[in-house]
């Protein structure tokens, strides 16, 4: 995945949600990124939120649609 043409679609303060995350995406066809988890700050990730799930701009409507739908599932 090329950074510079990705789309943020969601932000986590920590890697375990982002990439549980990155998962179900995945499992429905869209390449999902993670970036920002390697701060050597773990308490100042929990406060920021850096940890950012990235897609293609073509998947950012598809990938919201999925995250907004697992969240009101749980």
């Amino acid at each position: 995945l090329m950074t510079d043409e990705l789309k943020t679609v969601a932000r986590f303060s920590d890697i375990m949600g982002a990439e549980i995350a990155a998962g179900m995406l995945r499992s429905n066809g869209i390449e999902a990124g993670i970036f920002g988890q390697d701060s050597s700050y773990p308490c100042l990730n929990a406060v920021y939120d850096r940890v950012e799930l990235k897609v293609k701009p073509e998947d950012y409507e598809s990938a919201r649609n999925l995250l907004a739908a697992n969240e009101s599932a749980e």
